[in-house]
């Protein structure tokens, strides 16, 4: 299976659309997800009898959303957006593991659900947690951020949100601070 389909398309207005398609395995269906970017999406699931089956659909659905004018945005157009938490630690306790794994999760699905962009990786630095999402649009990921955040009560009093240009990841930008701070930094 050749994974995720995911492409974007912007209206006549300049609103961002997205449509991605996939095969789930455990429930043997084909999915697509679709929706106004930033906004929660709909999803629609077809049964299929096996993954050859799915995969025609994918191939199918990528035509169709070509056809249609969706396309992929490349990397090198997207963003880096980083939820940073602040630690009590220099390396992290098993709470800020748990954290780890609990926000990674969250985000994932948050920003998913709404074509706002894929968790990349997270890591620990100097008393920080940082986990880089790369999004195609900085405002509506950042508000979804700090939204998942309040709503999964991930800390949100120590997060910090900075986001930097794909190509230009050297020169992070704070866009949120629960804290009185002046700048970004990993």
């Amino acid at each position: 299976m050749s994974g995720i389909v995911r492409v974007y398309k912007r209206d006549d207005e300049g609103t961002l659309h997205f449509r991605e398609a996939w095969y789930d395995e455990d429930y043997q269906q084909f999915v697509m997800n679709f929706g106004v970017v930033g906004h929660q999406s709909k999803t629609e699931e077809t049964d299929v009898p096996d993954p050859q089956a799915a995969e025609s659909l994918l191939d199918a659905f990528a035509v169709q959303c070509s056809e249609d004018g969706f396309a992929e945005i490349p990397d090198e157009e997207q963003f880096w957006v980083v939820a940073q938490f602040a630690l009590k630690t220099r390396e992290g306790t098993d709470r800020d593991r748990y954290l780890e794994g609990k926000a990674k999760d969250a985000l994932i699905s948050h920003l998913a659900w709404r074509g706002l962009g894929t968790v990349e990786r997270s890591e620990f630095t100097d008393f920080k947690l940082n986990i880089f999402c790369l999004c195609p649009d900085v405002n509506k990921a950042v508000n979804a951020i700090k939204v998942c955040a309040r709503g999964e009560d991930l800390d949100f009093t120590k997060l910090s949100i900075g986001a930097a240009p794909y190509t230009d990841p050297e020169n992070f930008k704070l866009k949120h601070s629960a804290k009185a701070a002046s700048g970004f930094s990993l």
